[in-house]
């Protein structure tokens, strides 16, 4: 993933990674072009994969196989768990097994031991010299470091212990790429020997060994800023590198020859390469675009070592005896050298070696007089070769005198080539300078297309919004111009309409004006024949009322006659009273008087309450006339009521102290005219107030006749006007709410916008400068630099100078 300086600045990313198909994909621009370059591997892991997932996937494969080869990764992350998975599975196996390990590191084309012991000494740590170990062929197409200690572990932590403890020796440096630089490679060993035992009982041992190595990565000596002894350690590290690389090449390509010894690090990885172990290679690579250099290093070493082909052998299965034996000579060995070294007598070296040394000296010196035979040879042939290198410098004379003559052409040829030289890169100038223009053209045609494609779309999108807006009127006249023909049609049916109904109310206007004509007529009739009735009988009722007021001034004057002439006698008749008798005869005729008297006053009581019955009646239907009547009859009902009372009185009176025949008699007869009088008068008023009576029904018959037919053509009337009121509404609800319609928005008006319009400053500054001044500019940031002289040549020597 990016680190925290990529994160900081944004670094593009030029690496992509897809974990399914494999591959890996950089992304390259070249010369304004952008091109992939895809990498398939094994297994691919993106920037978000854990170590877990790595050592899944990769690493257990290789532990669990026989005896493999691999890389240790910077950050270990891949020890551990290596480390941890063989102690757990050499305990379930549950055998007697042995572990030893050990960690070497090339520095410089120089093998040190990281786990060996260190020297008690006064010199600083930095100063310390630490001791090289050879690299020896061990006879069986492999090498050996003789020397190398060999830790035997019994658990991983004691691993771990040593791990550290070498790790802290190696050789570390900061640069400006990284601030804990690793200045060489690490190889870290794991050998296993394990005790097995075969049906028949015979023991074996198996061996098994693991070697994760660690690369110091290539670098760029401009970019990480490595002087001096760091400049130096990088020259070998990338050295070990290239060199790695065209051992992968030939074995690559199947080349006849593979220089593995070019390299102490491809000696080293011989085996890994092409020899009989499994390999695995983790190849770790930045997305940064600022190591895409690096990255592409990475990705085809790693591409090219897949295609390596290796050819694994099962681990191999010695007796117990076997090994024991090897491991005594080489314990004898080592006893006949700690000897040696503790006599110190000559060369602290074992006798059998000191033999060997002898004879090897002996071939040295048969090899020196070999050699000191074909010396002279040689000389002879060189004699020979010096007579030849005579002739050959007279005639590199002669070719003097012939380059001095061709040098003559070269400078005229250089002059020329200068000259030509001057003016190609004027021509170049020039050239880079039109491009400058055209470059400048070039944006300003690209800002003034920008522009225009913006205007284009702004003018697309008003057409769009017109063309929107003229359906959206063409919808509303069409709209309009149907809710006009709907309100003219609804127009005239209403004309129409009213005009009906106009008829038939003017008509049954004219119809009732003849009902209430007729109906008045017919009132007016009763009331004039109610008039003239009620004055014929006002006026008997007026004779009646003046014969009775003449009949009782003839009763006053004859009952103030009769006072007078009974008060005259009231002495005469109260001293001549003798008869008790007497009294009582005329008391039973007054009383009998007296009774007549009131039922002649019940008679026109009677009479009296009639009248007013039809008074009230006739108050009711004709209204001033009944009023005036009843108040008439009431006026002279009171009126006859206290005549009557007064002459009942005076009758009282005088049948009191008129005790005379004569009187009596005159008395009965007065009461029989009265009587035949009140009787003829009663008769007459009964029969008028029953002309009245029938006359006022006959016309209540009519008027009810009249009404309920003046009823009916109301009510026909009502009903033929609800029914064309009806059918008005029905035609309104039809015309207004199924055929009138209003404007229905829709939803695709277009909503304002804003116009974005490009200020005249904004538009002039899309336009390009002048000539002149792109001219200037350019000349102001590339100034011509001529180079009239010719540069000095790289030879420190003359064209076809001799060397020798």
């Amino acid at each position: 993933p990016f680190s925290d300086d990529e994160l900081r600045t944004n670094a593009p990313q030029v690496i992509t990674c897809n974990d399914y198909q494999r591959e890996v994909a950089v992304t390259q621009t070249i010369a304004g072009k952008q091109f992939d370059r895809v990498f398939t591997f094994d297994k691919v892991f993106g920037p978000t994969a854990k170590q877990r997932d790595l050592y899944d996937q990769a690493i257990i494969p290789i532990v669990n196989e026989s005896g493999p080869k691999g890389q240790l990764p910077a950050d270990a992350g891949v020890i551990p768990r290596a480390v941890k998975q063989i102690f757990d599975t050499l305990e379930r196996q549950n055998t007697e097994y042995s572990v030893k390990v050990t960690f070497l590191e090339l520095y410089n084309e120089e093998i040190t031991d990281l786990l060996a012991p260190e020297e008690i000494s006064k010199v600083a740590l930095e100063d310390r010299q630490k001791k090289t170990l050879p690299l020896m062929e061990d006879g069986k197409g492999g090498v050996l470091v003789r020397g190398l200690e060999e830790e035997i572990v019994t658990n991983a932590s004691e691993i771990f212990s040593l791990l550290e403890r070498g790790s802290a020796k190696r050789r570390t440096a900061e640069t400006l790429l990284n601030k804990q630089s690793s200045r060489s490679h690490s190889l870290f060993s794991i050998t296993i020997h394990i005790k097995e035992a075969t049906p028949e009982g015979e023991e074996l041992i198996k061996c098994g060994k693991l070697n994760l190595v660690d690369l110091a990565g290539s670098e760029n000596i401009s970019r990480s800023g490595a002087r001096e002894g760091r400049a130096r350690e990088a020259g070998e590290i990338n050295k070990s590198l290239l060199t790695l690389g065209r051992v992968i090449t030939a074995l690559v390509e199947h080349l006849g020859h593979v220089p593995y010894r070019d390299s102490k690090l491809t000696r080293l990885l011989r085996d890994s390469l092409g020899g009989r172990t499994k390999t695995c290679i983790i190849a770790t690579v930045s997305p940064s675009v600022h190591c895409l250099e690096e990255t592409l290093s990475t990705l085809d070493y790693a591409h090219r070592a897949k295609s390596i082909k290796n050819r694994p052998e099962v681990n191999q299965k010695m007796m117990k005896s076997t090994l024991i034996k090897d491991l005594y000579g080489e314990i004898d060995r080592l006893k006949a050298e700690v000897y040696a070294a503790r006599e110190k007598v000559g060369v602290y070296i074992p006798k059998d070696r000191y033999q060997q040394e002898e004879n090897e000296r002996k071939a040295m010196a048969d090899q020196i007089e070999q050699m000191n035979a074909s010396l002279e040879a040689n000389q002879k042939l060189i004699s020979d070769l010096q007579q030849k290198y005579d002739s050959e410098l007279q005639h590199s004379a002669d070719l003097s005198q012939k380059l001095e003559v061709t040098e003559k052409c070269l400078d005229h040829t250089s002059n020329l080539l200068s000259t030509t030289k001057e003016d190609l890169k004027q021509a170049q100038y020039n050239l880079r300078e039109k491009d400058f223009i055209i470059l400048e053209q070039k944006k300003a045609e690209n800002a003034l297309t920008h522009q225009a494609c913006v205007l284009r779309s702004d003018l697309e999108k008003s057409n769009r919004d017109n063309a929107s807006l003229y359906s959206k009127i063409a919808r509303g006249d069409k709209l309009s111009a149907t809710n006009r023909s709907v309100v003219n049609s609804f127009q005239t049916d209403l004309a129409s309409k009213l005009d009906v109904l106009s008829t038939t109310l003017n008509a049954s206007i004219d119809q009732q004006n003849k009902h209430l004509k007729s109906v008045e007529d017919l009132c007016q009739s009763c009331v004039d024949s109610h008039d003239k009735s009620f004055l014929i009988s006002l006026g008997r009722t007026k004779e009646m009322s003046t014969f009775i007021i003449g009949l009782f001034d003839k009763y006053v004057e004859e009952t103030s006659k009769l006072h007078s002439h009974s008060n005259n006698t009231h002495e005469a008749q109260m001293k001549s009273i003798e008869d008790f008798q007497m009294v009582y005869e005329v008391g039973v005729r007054l009383n009998s008087l007296g009774d007549a008297a009131r039922g002649n006053k019940a008679f026109l009581d009677e009479h009296t309450s009639a009248m007013e019955c039809v008074t009230k009646d006739a108050k009711r239907k004709w209204e001033i006339f009944a009023e005036q009547a009843e108040n008439d009859c009431k006026v002279g009902s009171s009126s006859s009521a206290a005549k009557h009372c007064r002459m009942e009185t005076m009758l009282q009176e005088w049948m009191a102290v008129e005790s005379n025949e004569q009187h009596e008699a005159e008395i009965a007869s007065s009461r029989a005219v009265a009587e035949e009088h009140a009787s003829n008068s009663s008769k007459d008023i009964t029969q008028d107030i029953d002309n009245l009576l029938d006359e006022a029904r006959n016309s209540s018959s009519r008027v009810a006749s009249t009404v309920e037919a003046h009823f009916a053509e109301l009510q026909q009337l009502q009903e033929n006007h609800s029914s064309q009121a009806a059918g008005i509404n029905t035609h309104a609800d039809k015309a207004f709410q199924s055929s009138y319609k209003d404007y229905e928005p829709t939803g695709e008006t277009p909503v304002r916008s804003e116009p974005n319009v490009p200020s005249k400053g904004t538009i002039e500054s899309l336009r390009a400068m002048p000539m002149e001044t792109l001219v200037n500019e350019f000349r102001e940031n590339h100034p011509y630099e001529s180079s009239k002289e010719p540069k000095p040549s790289l030879i420190p020597r003359s064209p076809l100078a001799t060397l020798n």
